[in-house]
């Protein structure tokens, strides 16, 4: 099996959560239950059963709460990136993570829920990682691989697997996972304070160096209330 490309993952864990109301009104979006555990352990167990060892969490809306749960776990091994003065977004949420990350490192979502197709996630990352070409590698999916799913996509990919946004007006054959493999690279030069990862990764199209890998398992698009209901059913199927 190829060797993972880093030991270690930040798990985005701050947002406010508005679409999941009012199931976010008195918890954190990462706590929220589907098919009988919080949506982080998915994303947490995933990284652990590939061999992740490392997941630096940032917290910030009610943060107690997921930091208490978070205690609970022994793999992988957390730490906290704390958030509670000022929620900063995608990028500078990595930006102030940066000293606990090293290069590269994965970044997933807290909400994410999969299945693995041959490959694990982040095995399959590793297996497409290339230092001297990418900034990032985002794994996408496409249309017929996302569960709940109702948008226009987000990418364009070329035989060499650069990215390209989609078109206005246009569909786009690729949508982003949440999960990607970030250089150190992609954060230089960054703005300060709060900004999306959205502004590097344009740099990144514009030199060439943002690319996605086409993943082969079965993605679940879990940011509302209703698309737990359908999620738990397929989970259910095995």
């Amino acid at each position: 099996m190829t060797k993972l490309a880093s030991d270690t993952a930040m798990v985005m864990a701050a947002g406010l959560g508005k679409r999941m109301r009012p199931l976010t009104a008195a918890q954190p979006k990462p706590m929220v239950r589907v098919a009988g555990k919080p949506l982080i352990d998915h994303s947490l167990d995933r990284l652990a059963d590939s061999g992740v060892a490392r997941a630096v969490v940032n917290v910030h809306y009610l943060a107690d709460a997921l930091e208490a749960h978070l205690k609970s776990r022994k793999s992988p091994q957390i730490t906290i990136s704390d958030e509670r003065e000022e929620l900063l977004e995608t990028g500078g949420g990595m930006i102030k993570a940066l000293p606990l990350l090293p290069d590269p490192f994965f970044c997933i979502n807290a909400d994410n829920i999969w299945l693995d197709g041959p490959r694990d996630a982040f095995h399959e990352l590793s297996r497409r990682w290339d230092p001297a070409e990418m900034d990032a590698l985002l794994l996408v999916v496409p249309h017929s691989r996302a569960m709940n799913f109702n948008g226009k996509g987000d990418f364009r990919m070329d035989p060499e697997g650069r990215l390209t946004r989609r078109q206005s007006g246009r569909i786009a054959p690729f949508i982003y996972t949440g999960i990607q493999l970030v250089s150190h690279r992609l954060l230089r030069d960054a703005p300060e304070g709060k900004f999306s990862t959205n502004l590097l990764w344009n740099r990144a199209i514009e030199e060439g160096r943002l690319f996605g890998a086409s993943f082969a398992g079965q993605w679940f698009e879990v940011g509302t209330p209703q698309a737990i209901a359908p999620t738990e059913e397929v989970l259910g199927r095995g």
